[in-house]
């Protein structure tokens, strides 16, 4: 029985309560949280807000994916070329790692293009691979192609390297 990561979209603003049902049931999941520092009149206060907005992920077999479908609040799986789009797992793991690292991250949509492949040779991501779509001395920005979004986040910082990997 292999387990892959799938995304699934929610109801909106409904994320959290995903999370409760799809506990209930013992199915693995991950609602990556964002620290976000919010100004109100009278204080400030940092808060735990879901990155991707409506989309949750679950690690399933095959035969788990209907009873996924029928938890309360979720809408379907998210779809690539017709089929429930498997997030591999050293992408859940980047994103794991990139909130670990940084708070008020921002995501932004995009339509991925077949990029060059890079491995990051120092700072808080050495040693990994993936996508690097910018990078200076101030932001640093990262790919995660099968969700098709990228990841900004302000880094302090002196400097970060990557070195460009061969294609095959």
């Amino acid at each position: 029985m292999e387990l892959k990561w799938y995304a699934v979209y929610t109801k909106s603003h409904w994320e959290k309560k995903v999370v409760g049902n799809l506990k209930k049931i013992n199915i693995e999941h991950y609602c990556p949280l964002n620290k976000v520092l919010r100004q109100w009149s009278d204080r400030k206060k940092l808060i735990e807000e879901p990155l991707f907005k409506s989309y949750v992920f679950v690690r399933v077999s095959d035969k788990q994916m209907n009873a996924v479908r029928l938890v309360y609040g979720v809408v379907n799986f998210v779809y690539w070329l017709g089929k429930p789009a498997v997030i591999a797992d050293h992408e859940i793991e980047i994103i794991k790692q990139f909130l670990a690292d940084y708070t008020n991250v921002k995501s932004e949509r995009t339509v991925v293009q077949v990029k060059d492949n890079v491995k990051i040779m120092n700072g808080p991501f050495m040693d990994m691979e993936g996508n690097v779509v910018s990078l200076n001395k101030t932001k640093i920005k990262v790919s995660i192609p099968s969700l098709q979004y990228i990841l900004t986040a302000e880094i302090e910082r002196e400097n970060i390297t990557v070195s460009k990997k061969s294609s095959t």
